[in-house]
């Protein structure tokens, strides 16, 4: 069997943008197996060496760009046009993996629809509750195939 990571990133603080969170939370409830869970603020340079102990990392964000309740896309390892150590993208935390620790985990971005983005408030909308619950419908049953 595989091993799986989710990433749920974001600020629980601000609306929508703890959707990731949110994901994470409700998966490590379930506690699955073959699954480890983290929970984050914002990806960071640390999250490369977790990713390398895996075969395969789920990044979930609230996704402002997400038409449907929620995305799913491979995301593969790349660098950023500027770096910082403190916040990093999905495709950089995938680059440092395979830079650092010679490990390629398949890398997928779940970007669940986000329409409050810009409020200091705790709680998601009903859209994104929506979107929420069909994306760890389908990150269950992705979960099961591998």
């Amino acid at each position: 069997m595989k091993r799986i990571l989710v990433i749920g990133y974001g600020n629980p603080g601000r609306g929508d943008d703890g959707a990731g969170p949110e994901l994470a939370a409700r998966l490590e409830a379930l506690d699955l197996p073959t699954l480890t869970v983290e929970s984050d603020y914002q990806l960071t340079i640390e999250h490369a060496a977790l990713a390398a102990e895996h075969d395969v990392v789920v990044f979930a964000d609230a996704a402002a760009d997400a038409r449907e309740p929620f995305y799913f896309r491979p995301v593969s390892a790349a660098a950023a046009a500027a770096f910082t150590s403190h916040s990093v993208t999905p495709a950089e935390v995938l680059l440092l993996a395979r830079t650092c620790f010679d490990k390629a985990p398949e890398g997928y971005l779940l970007g669940i629809r986000a329409e409050r983005l810009d409020c200091f408030d705790e709680g998601l909308s009903p859209a994104t509750l929506d979107g929420l619950r069909a994306a760890l419908d389908f990150l269950l049953r992705f979960i099961a195939e591998r």
